[in-house]
């Protein structure tokens, strides 16, 4: 599993950064506020997303991607469970795969099979199978929204 030890905070700062949320750093050892799933896992309150060395970057992707598709209104809100419905769910995993592609040494296919390991589930089995061929709703709901970055030729790319 990937982690932000492994990458570096600057990277993922400024990625959330220009998403208008912002990367806390979390001192080792020490418990993330906000973490819906406790130990490692990011934690998110408001428009900061908490995280520590240890945290898989899928995580950090995936909380930041929950505020990301929500309504500003309701980011101001949110501490610790973010999920609104499936398909805002559906949303923040494909944005979070789109994402990955924006952080050196990670990408797409990095943060798919680290979503796999960790046990996210999909209809067709697998991340990449879900995102390639069965999130149609998902992204047009990003769509709709002005939050799918470079349109649906690089959203269905390879990375």
């Amino acid at each position: 599993m990937l982690t932000l030890a492994d990458i570096g905070f600057d990277a993922p700062a400024r990625l959330l950064a220009g998403h208008g949320l912002r990367l806390v750093a979390v001192a080792d050892g020490e418990p993330i506020p906000g973490s819906y799933w406790g130990e490692c896992e990011a934690g998110l309150i408001g428009s900061d997303v908490f995280a520590r060395g240890d945290t898989p970057v899928h995580s950090l992707l995936h909380e930041a991607c929950h505020l990301a598709v929500m309504p500003t209104a309701r980011r101001a809100r949110v501490h610790t469970d973010a999920t609104d419905c499936q398909l805002e769910e559906d949303a923040a995993c494909y944005l979070q795969v789109l994402w990955a592609d924006a952080l050196p040494g990670v990408g797409r296919d990095r943060v798919m099979a680290d979503m796999d390991a960790w046990g996210y589930t999909f209809r067709l089995g697998s991340t990449r199978a879900w995102f390639e061929r069965d999130a149609e709703d998902a992204r047009a709901w990003l769509q709709a929204r002005g939050l799918l970055p470079g349109g649906r030729e690089s959203a269905r790319g390879t990375g």
